[in-house]
């Protein structure tokens, strides 16, 4: 599309959308905005690597910003727009709210769908099942080597299956989770819900509930999705649930979390007896092959016998070294059951057990395919059999999943380091719930790399965005997590929000002590209470779930009225603060660092933020730890380089906290002396909002 015609549909979308919003008030950084994304989308900066990053500070009206940009580009282009994000909320209010206020107003007009796992959705032949009296056996799911039956329905459970039948039989209800009006009893959805092994195109479910959805997407030109989703399908190499890469222009929204859902989803983690179990039952269930596949796939289950004769004893090889090196002391778990190898070698000769269990696991996955293939065309052949195999493809499929992950993760353990190369973080714990069972686990440190190959390098075109991207005043800190360079092509920008944050206070008393002090609990429960007098609408943010219970218990004592994170669902404890707050009755909320982000308390709802400890993270984490040391093994600081960018870019979302409207006003107090007496709180203060600064 010519750079005229797709500035002329922005103009006009915009001029069309102003016009028709009463009040509306023309925002010069969301204008701003718009204008760099398109520059950025005709190439104006680099025609061959179309690559924003951009920091929108709050109140800049963002995901506006990018409908406005995104989807004429994306339309004329003939690609599809996917705005992926890290919460629900923001979810809910682009499919709500956003998409709907711009549709009427959008030339060209647009379609748009919200994508979501497979596991939020019912299987329709479960439903039916379950809801004619059958017995769910658990042969063919992943629990099905641990016990035979489900427990039975509770007289609610089954009053609420026979309603979720009914609707669904009268096309009242399309089969998710999250549209049904009331909570769904998590044990029974598990009974219900779709599964990858269990729910495959082959088996002709296309009318199921799951797969209806997935032809709605091909139909939408904008998808909303969640990062997990999206980079599960990036993961697997595109186009899996979603739309393929190079036929999309991402839009990720609160991408300051890209990096870590994308650890999670290159993560692994082998139960290995749990694994062995599996395969046993699975070898003595083999030999039914044979009744539905008859002479003609002998040759396969013959490969796929001898592949599960290697495997199953290389776990058991790889549990009874890794069980007796414990109980010998050469391998020591910490009080949490965990034990972190370092770089390099892998103990007690694992590398090559590991190795060998690698190869066994590889053939084995190369003898399913056959199998699955026959099965899918003996399908076709022998309709009256389809019950058994379909059973027979989930149970295959489950094993070809496992299988996977299984040769995945030997690989992840086994990978080779060298001074350029980050190491995953490797170790060995104990589950919790079963101290017999050996856990080995690794996570990718580095997944800029991943992220270069699954996406940047094939996307249309990406656009980042977040209120907080920045660290230190400086966009290095994410640019390295997420596998940029600053010579890349990409563009980078940076609005500050139009918010007049000298409204607003910020107050550190001169305490007697830092948070390191055995005093500063003590410390808390009698300062908290004078930051609270004459408040009428606080939030509280600590650190930790103790410190937090801790000093809930102290001011109780005293005769405080709290609502307390955790001991009532988050909608719930806000829905009660802001009947307490319009009623004019003072309102404390309690809460961790998952309430520094996301919470939305404009006006009156917050006037008085008290942050009881700079948000470093204490590296206890496998994770953790591997990347301090090997930052340290590098030359490296591990303070300067991870811990004190993250708890800047933390410290300025939990500021964020106070002022969500132009008109909002109010104070924050910060209980952590180290702003002041520490050589880095001077670089930490000034990467915040320009707040007013007291002295108490």
């Amino acid at each position: 599309m010519p750079a005229n015609n797709y500035q002329t549909l922005v103009r006009e979308n915009y001029r069309r959308l102003s016009k028709a919003l009463p009040g509306f008030i023309p925002r010069r950084e969301q204008n701003y905005l718009v204008a760099e994304m398109g520059k950025v989308l005709l190439g104006r900066y680099d025609s061959a690597r179309r690559i924003l990053v951009a920091e929108a500070g709050t109140g800049i009206g963002k995901s506006l910003a990018y409908l406005q940009a995104g989807i004429p580009w994306a339309r004329a282009n003939q690609k599809k727009l996917v705005i992926s994000t890290a919460t629900l909320a923001l979810q809910e209010q682009l499919v709500d709210k956003d998409l709907p206020l711009f549709l009427p107003h959008c030339k060209p007009s647009f379609r748009f769908a919200l994508a979501k796992g497979r596991a939020r959705y019912c299987c329709a032949r479960r439903l039916a099942d379950l809801a004619a009296g059958v017995a769910q056996t658990q042969m063919f799911e992943p629990s099905a080597f641990e016990q035979t039956l489900t427990a039975p329905l509770t007289a609610a459970q089954q009053r609420q299956l026979a309603d979720m039948w009914q609707a669904y039989s009268n096309k009242s209800w399309q089969g998710d989770r999250d549209s049904w009006p009331t909570p769904i009893d998590s044990l029974l959805w598990q009974q219900l819900q779709a599964e990858r092994h269990s729910c495959q195109p082959m088996l002709g479910h296309q009318s199921c509930p799951f797969h209806q959805a997935r032809a709605e997407l091909e139909q939408a030109d904008v998808i909303v999705v969640n990062h997990a989703l999206l980079l599960a399908d990036l993961s697997m190499g595109g186009g899996i649930v979603l739309p393929e890469p190079e036929q999309c222009l991402y839009i990720l929204d609160e991408a300051h979390h890209i990096a870590a859902v994308a650890r999670d989803q290159g993560s692994t983690r082998l139960a290995l007896r749990h694994i062995r179990r599996s395969l046993e039952q699975f070898n003595k269930w083999q030999s039914k092959l044979n009744d539905l596949l008859g002479s003609d796939g002998q040759t396969a289950i013959g490969k796929l016998q001898y592949g599960t004769a290697q495997l199953v004893p290389a776990l058991t090889d790889l549990y009874r070294q890794l069980s007796s090196a414990l109980q010998r002391q050469d391998l020591q778990t910490d009080d949490q059951g965990c034990l972190r190898f370092s770089p390099g070698d892998l103990p007690c000769g694992l590398d090559e057990t590991l190795s060998t269990l690698k190869e066994d696991s590889q053939t084995f996955c190369r003898a399913l395919g056959p199998i699955n293939s026959q099965l899918a065309e003996q399908l076709k052949l022998s309709p009256s059999q389809a019950p058994a195999i379909e059973a027979a493809l989930a149970m295959i499929s489950q094993q070809q999943l496992q299988g996977e992950q299984l040769r995945d993760g030997c690989t992840l353990l086994l990978r080779a380091t060298s001074p350029k190369q980050t190491p995953p973080a490797r170790w060995l714990a104990l589950d919790k719930n079963d101290q017999q069972e050996i856990l080995l686990c690794a996570t990718p440190l580095a997944v800029g790399h991943l992220l270069e190959q699954w996406c940047w390098s094939r996307a249309a075109a990406v656009v980042m965005m977040s209120a907080t991207l920045t660290a230190l005043n400086d966009f290095g800190y994410f640019r390295r997590a997420v596998g940029l360079r600053s010579d890349d092509g990409s563009h980078y920008v940076r609005l500050n929000s139009p918010f007049d944050y000298a409204r607003a206070q910020l107050i550190i008393p001169d305490l007697a002590c830092e948070p390191s002090s055995p005093n500063f609990d003590d410390l808390l429960a009698e300062h908290i209470p004078l930051w609270l007098k004459d408040q009428t609408a606080s939030l509280v943010l600590f650190s930790s779930y103790r410190q937090m219970k801790q000093a809930a218990a102290a001011l109780r004592a005293k005769g405080h009225s709290l609502l307390v994170q955790g001991e009532a669902s988050r909608q719930a404890l806000l829905q009660l603060h802001k009947v307490k707050c319009d009623g004019k009755q003072p309102s404390v909320l309690f809460g961790t660092g998952s309430f520094s982000e996301g919470l939305d308390l404009p006006g009156h709802y917050l006037t008085n933020l008290i942050i009881t400890k700079l948000p470093f993270a204490v590296p206890t984490s496998p994770v953790e730890e591997a990347m301090a040391e090997w930052i340290t093994l590098s030359g490296g600081n591990p303070f300067m380089q991870l811990a004190l960018p993250e708890a800047s870019r933390k410290l300025i979302q939990a500021c964020g906290r106070l002022l969500r409207t132009e008109t909002d006003t109010g104070r924050i107090v910060l209980l952590d002396k180290r702003l002041v007496s520490k050589r880095y709180g001077p670089a930490l203060l000034q990467a915040l909002p320009p707040f007013t600064i007291l002295k108490p």
